[in-house]
Parts: structure tokens; C-alpha cells; sequence
């Protein structure tokens, strides 16, 4: 096949229609020139020039070939800028995964931001629970996880991003809610909604441990996959509910908020994971990105 070379030695000769001044903006001389051109019509098997010792012109097959030849250079360079923006990060796609409170405070304001420093980035989301994300990244259908615990295997890496404590979700009218002090015992024997341990093992597992060794045993009513149906329920007075403080973004109108202490370290956890070798340029600085927000203090 022929060569970009050899493409831009017969455009130029076509836009010239002279030897010697192409050869000249070609910054070569007409020998090696004339044999490119000689190469292109051997490679195509047709004639693109006439040639007389006055003057050059272009066949009708040459005439047809320019127009292609001129599109060939204009695809070639379209896809070097393509290359370079893509290998800088400037565009491409991310996949991101994240567990649906991420979505309170966290996620708003990564996409926000990362619209903001690579508007040509497609950001893919996808809503998984933790434990869908981990095998999502081990297949690879996701660039970044945010879960709730973490992926400690060998070649993935894992960050903490958020650390923050649970609240007490309570009715509005019940005797808790105006309480002066709300203590774990008081959660003995209440009616309780409680994360599922198929779609939040980590809150179900740290929450039931921690109520099992308060010696504390709520009337479970419901298990639960996501905080806001949670507090939907909570809000519809079907009893009580251990939440995230992202959560408390979420307004009901018959839901009241109180501070509780669990015990040292019962805290909501958010983790990024992602594969040590992921080579996407346009997730290495969203990451980045992601990073540089945290320490700003959006986790705080």
C-alpha cells in the first residue's frame, strides 16, 4: 500500500501543479520527489499527472484521488491529535461504579468537577452494591469502584475516602426523638430496619455485631437494601433505623436525626478501588482529580 509520505507529495504537486515548487515547500529535492510520486501511481496502477517538459497536469483519475488523498491526510492528522488528547487524558471514558449513598455528597461532586477539568471525558455510572463492584472490577467492566469495603487482593488498590459515624434515623413522634440522650440500649426491643446482608454486608455485619455485643436485641421489622428506602420507612413510622450522616442530607418530613455512640470504630466507611494496572490516562487523572477533592474536604 501507499504511504502518508507519498500522499503528501502528490498533494502538494496537485495544489502546485510544479515540480520544482513542490519539491521546494516539500523542503526535498525533484528526484527523490519524482520518485515518490512514480511509487504512488505503480502502488495504485494508474497515472495521476500528465507530464510535458512545459507543464503538469492532472489526470482524471488524478483528480479523483486528490480529493480522497486530501481526506486520507485530514483523517491521519485527526487521529494523531486523537492519540495525543486521549494519552493525556483529555478525553475517552470512565467507568464508575458506586454504592447508592455515594450518591448524597460524594459522586455530586466528583462529576461536578470532573465536567469541569475534562468535559470531553464520558463518565459511565453504574449503581452496584459493594460486592458486585469487587467482581465488576476483577471482569473489568469498571475502571473505579466506590464501596463500602474494601478489595484486598493482590493488583487492586484500595483508598478511604470517607470515615464518618452512624445516626439514629427516628419517627418524628417517637419518644426518642426528643429524647435528651439516646444511648445504644435504647434501641432494646424497638421496631428496627436493617440493611440486608445480600445488599450491604458490610453495614449488616458491622451493625448486628455491634448491637450482639452491646448485648442489644432490636425488633427487626425489615432488611433493607439502600438508605433511602430505609428512611422512607422510617419516615412512614415503621420504626428505627443506624444510618450514614451523608444520609441526614436526605429530607423527610417525618424523620429526626440523632447522635448516638456506638463504640469505637462502628463508623460508615467509603472506599475507591481500582486495578493497580488500569492504563485508561483519562481515569488516572479523574482519580487524581478524585484525590485533590478529598483533600480539599469534601469527605469531611
Amino acid at each position: 500500500m501507499f504511504e502518508l509520505t507519498q500522499l503528501r507529495c502528490f498533494t502538494t504537486v496537485a495544489t502546485e501543479l510544479n515540480f520544482r515548487r513542490a519539491a521546494e515547500r516539500l523542503n526535498m529535492t525533484q528526484p527523490p520527489l519524482s520518485r515518490q510520486i512514480q511509487l504512488l501511481e505503480h502502488h495504485l496502477g494508474v497515472e495521476l499527472f500528465t507530464r510535458s517538459t512545459r507543464s503538469v497536469a492532472l489526470t482524471a483519475a488524478g483528480r479523483a484521488f486528490f480529493i480522497e488523498a486530501q481526506n486520507l491526510l485530514e483523517r491521519a492528522q485527526q487521529a494523531a491529535v486523537t492519540a495525543r488528547r486521549f494519552a493525556e487524558g483529555d478525553i475517552g471514558t470512565v467507568n464508575i461504579s458506586f454504592v447508592g449513598s455515594a450518591v448524597y455528597e460524594f459522586l455530586p461532586k466528583v462529576i461536578a468537577e470532573a465536567r469541569l477539568k475534562q468535559p470531553q471525558v464520558k463518565i459511565d455510572l453504574s449503581e452496584m452494591n459493594t460486592y458486585q463492584q469487587h467482581e465488576a472490577l476483577r471482569a473489568r467492566r469498571i475502571d473505579l469502584g466506590i464501596v463500602r469495603a474494601p478489595l484486598l487482593e493482590p493488583g487492586y488498590a484500595t483508598e478511604c475516602l470517607v470515615r464518618e459515624p452512624f445516626v439514629l434515623a427516628v419517627p418524628h413522634n417517637h419518644r426518642l426523638a426528643s429524647a435528651e440522650i439516646v444511648s445504644v440500649k435504647d434501641l432494646d426491643a424497638q421496631p428496627f430496619l436493617m440493611y440486608s446482608h445480600a445488599a450491604y454486608p458490610p453495614f449488616n455485619e458491622l451493625l448486628t455485631g455491634m448491637l450482639r455485643s452491646a448485648r442489644v436485641a432490636p425488633e427487626y421489622v425489615q432488611w433493607l437494601g439502600s438508605s433511602l428506602t430505609i428512611l422512607a420507612l422510617v419516615n412512614a413510622g415503621m420504626g428505627l433505623a443506624l444510618v450514614p450522616r451523608c444520609a441526614t442530607s436526605v429530607v423527610f418530613k417525618n424523620v429526626v436525626f440523632r447522635d448516638i455512640d456506638l463504640g469505637e470504630g462502628v463508623q460508615s466507611e467509603l472506599h475507591l478501588i481500582w486495578r493497580e494496572n488500569n492504563d485508561n490516562p483519562a481515569f488516572a487523572m479523574l482519580l487524581e482529580g478524585i484525590r485533590k477533592a478529598v483533600r480539599e474536604g469534601w469527605g469531611s
